[in-house]
């Protein structure tokens, strides 16, 4: 098996690997730069990506948009050669904003998900950033593609298809996830919208899925059945380069099968986390600190999300939502990423 098929525009990874972005700063410019150093595509997760900034609390959008700018710079140092991403969701308020610091920071990718970014193309227009959306269906992917056609006059460089096996929040109904989907039967539906529109723009639009994808194996497989790329991020939290606290890859050693379940997030959307006991038991806690997504509904769920997103990556992790993928439970230990990495093209050249 060819190492890498993933075209996306004028960027050729040498592994048809995308880590995925993970807030609120699991990955950022160590993790995101690691993988792109080694040939993957790293990215960086923009999700109150200036949590550390001592003006986050009083000036939180100005101290996001520092650290953004601030951590694709550490990430361009760590991999000059290397392909820097980041991914922003579309919940977020001040989206536009983001999108354009991203932009002027000159970074390769922008991957966008938790909504549909209707309107990503008007922030990166006219540069050489490549744009990706993420969709749970073939249906998602078609409005997106529709609308960019219609509007802009455009089509996605990539698209991401994100499963239900996938950590953190998940593009599908909590009814949906008692009988859900296959990855790759979605993969299929996306990769007929990607058709139609690659042929109208003459382009090539990868498809890469995304959700349970762990090992080297997993990735052989999800290549073998027609994507043109996987997004990986459960298994890139348990390395050294990761940037999270100790005590957040150790939570995910310590889970088992049993432990990580799916919850209701208080952005309205299911999730899947470790089932801790700040989320089975919650404490009641209902203050709302940032206000920095459009749809959050923390009056009628006992935490700020931000809160406990921060809490989980500073290793306080009785008092944190742990978001995770579905196999968090197979880790082990602490590697580097360069060892998932030599286990990904061991596979791949046996395949």
């Amino acid at each position: 098996m060819s190492i890498s098929k993933l075209i996306i525009g004028h960027l050729r990874p040498k592994f048809p690997v995308i880590q995925g972005g993970m807030g609120v700063g699991v990955s950022l410019s160590s993790l995101a730069g690691s993988v792109a150093k080694c040939g993957g595509i790293g990215i960086i997760s923009g999700a109150q990506i200036g949590y550390r900034e001592k003006d986050f609390i009083k000036n939180t959008l100005e101290a996001n948009l520092r650290a953004l700018a601030d951590e694709i710079h550490k990430a361009r140092l760590k991999a000059p050669e290397g392909i820097i991403g980041v991914n922003l969701m579309v919940a977020m308020k001040h989206y536009g904003e983001y999108v354009k610091k991203a932009v002027e920071s000159k970074i390769d990718l922008i991957i966008s998900g938790a909504g549909l970014p209707l309107d990503l193309p008007l922030y990166t227009k006219g540069s050489s950033t490549q744009i990706v959306p993420i969709v749970s269906s073939g249906k998602a992917a078609n409005i997106i593609c529709k609308h960019w056609d219609r509007k802009y006059q455009c089509a996605p460089d990539a698209i991401v298809v994100e499963g239900p096996l996938a950590g953190g929040h998940l593009g599908f109904h909590a009814d949906i996830l008692d009988n859900p989907p296959v990855l790759m039967d979605l993969v299929k539906e996306v990769k007929a919208v990607a058709l139609e529109y690659g042929q109208k723009y003459n382009k090539s639009i990868p498809v890469i899925a995304a959700g349970g994808i762990y090992t080297g194996e997993d990735v052989a497989c999800a290549l073998k059945e027609g994507a043109d790329g996987v997004q990986m991020a459960t298994r890139f939290v348990t390395t050294h380069e990761c940037d999270a606290d100790l005590a957040f890859k150790e939570a995910y050693i310590h889970s088992t099968e049993d432990s990580i379940g799916i919850i209701k997030s208080p952005v309205g959307m299911p999730g899947r986390a470790i089932l801790n006991d700040f989320i089975t038991n919650p404490r009641g806690n209902k203050a709302c600190f940032f206000h920095c997504l459009h749809k959050c509904g923390v009056t009628d769920i006992p935490y700020c999300i931000s809160s406990a997103l921060i809490h989980a990556v500073n290793g306080d992790t009785e008092n944190a939502l742990l978001f995770c993928g579905s196999n968090a439970y197979k880790a082990t230990h602490i590697e580097h990423v360069e060892d998932i990495f030599a286990e990904i093209h061991s596979t791949l050249a046996k395949a």
